[in-house]
């Protein structure tokens, strides 16, 4: 008796499975025949497709909130750097050792 494996599916072929669905040129019948899977489950992958299509468009506010915690850090990096330098400017005329 052979144990049949659980099948993972990648993003990519799920979009494609729910774009196919959306189309309604074939029945889910039909699509679930032509990509070998269940009926159900490409029903469930349309409908998280129509519900999260609208998140394509929009700004993420997470990769904008990410590029201005990127600027602060390097200015913070900088700051630090000219800091570091003038210590050991400083340290070096005074003649002691780091």
């Amino acid at each position: 008796m052979n144990k049949q494996t659980r099948r993972k599916f990648n993003a990519a072929f799920k979009a494609k499975v729910a774009l196919e669905a959306v189309k309604n040129q074939q029945t889910l019948a039909e699509l679930a025949k032509k990509f070998d899977i269940n009926p159900v489950m490409i029903s469930k992958w349309k409908a998280e497709f129509l519900e999260n299509i609208s998140a394509t468009f929009e700004k993420s506010e997470d990769k904008v909130s990410q590029e201005l915690d990127s600027r602060d850090l390097y200015a913070a990096i900088g700051q630090l750097k000219i800091e570091n330098e003038f210590l050991k400017k400083s340290c070096k005329k005074l003649g002691i050792e780091i």
